[in-house]
């Protein structure tokens, strides 16, 4: 093992190609134990002080180039730099069986990446242009997309048998702020109740569909999704498209039914609600669980949502008739918070 350092004592001088393809500037790097041939034109002088790492030849010829200032030749830096690069051991790597033997690619940097990950999914919860691209077309001529079928309070308000008897197949659930608190990957205790209900009526045909967990640019090794399974006992759907955007084919292939078949319920009508719509679901439209761990971006835009929508109804806009249930309110049980639509 020689330390390289730089410094002012036992001085060794080498040549070396300023070529950029030295300078590895990436987080991932190739290593090639092969010779790589040496080319002596062009060559700039790099310093290095190195503590017992020249020979007695090399410190001959420092002293020499020290004292007389001498110019070498071009064979003489040739040959110096081969020196220098010939004194390090250089180990060939083992592979495995069956691996590439030409090189390997090592990800220096797998924490950064992590957390450019997870930052990218708070920036995204916060900032969706799916959503606003979307938003365009529905205040242009797609209105009754944001109409959701109910609206209530917390899915506690919901009558899961009478949606089952009704001839619903399944149910689809938004993550944050409806069964969950924003970044939360356990239930909101005070649903725990309602999500048994639900099974009892719809078994596993129950899933997550979140812009969060299980989302690919944001949740790219399903820890999230993992983790978020393991807390609740319901699926959570993988799926690359973002809401509103994006299509239903990951919830059909979930389910195996047509998405009309399927009960949408979120707390978002221009992220929930308008993908429901957009693709046959009967949607069910909560308010958030809470506020106070919701960024203000969000907040924000959530008052202007709900002001819309309650304009648009106060105008008389309806929402889509579903074949399934023409009376929504059939489904709901106590005092829901339909009216404020």
């Amino acid at each position: 093992m020689h330390i390289i350092c730089i410094g002012s004592w036992q001085t060794c001088y080498y040549n070396y190609s300023a070529s950029p393809k030295l300078l590895p500037f990436h987080n991932k790097v190739t290593l090639d134990s092969k010779p790589r041939k040496l080319e002596s034109k062009d060559c700039t002088f790099l310093t290095f002080a190195a503590t017992n790492s020249c020979s007695k030849e090399q410190e001959k010829k420092r002293g020499h180039y020290n004292s007389g200032n001498k110019n070498y030749s071009d064979q003489e830096k040739h040959k110096l730099f081969q020196d220098f690069y010939s004194s390090f051991e250089i180990q060939e790597p083992q592979f495995e069986e069956g691996e590439e033997e030409i090189g390997s690619v090592i990800d220096w940097d797998i924490p950064s990446i992590m957390w450019w990950t997870d930052f990218k999914a708070a920036l995204g919860q916060r900032i969706n242009l799916e959503g606003i691209t979307c938003s365009v077309g529905i205040l242009s001529k797609y209105r009754h997309l944001v109409m959701p079928h109910v609206c209530v309070p917390d899915i506690r308000y919901i009558d899961w048998a009478e949606l089952k008897n009704s001839g619903f197949k399944g149910v689809v659930f938004d993550k944050d702020n409806t069964i969950t608190v924003p970044y939360s990957l356990s239930l909101w205790e005070p649903l725990a109740s309602s999500i048994e209900q639900c099974k009892l009526s719809f078994g596993d045909d129950i899933a997550v569909f979140s812009n969060s967990a299980g989302l690919h640019e944001y949740d790219p090794d399903g820890r999230k999704a993992r983790t978020l399974e393991d807390a609740i006992g319901i699926k959570v759907i993988r799926h690359g498209g973002k809401k509103p955007g994006g299509n239903a084919e990951e919830i059909e292939k979930n389910f195996g039914c047509e998405s009309s078949k399927l009960i949408m319920v979120g707390d978002r009508p221009f992220t929930d609600i308008v993908f429901g719509n957009r693709h046959g679901l009967f949607t069910i439209l909560t308010e958030p669980l809470s506020h106070t761990e919701e960024p203000l971006i969000v907040r924000q835009v959530r008052l202007l949502e709900v002001a819309i929508v309650r304009r648009w109804s106060e105008k008389g806009l309806k929402p889509i008739t579903h074949g399934l249930l023409t009376d929504p309110m059939k489904c709901v049980s106590g005092i829901p918070l339909g009216s404020r639509f």
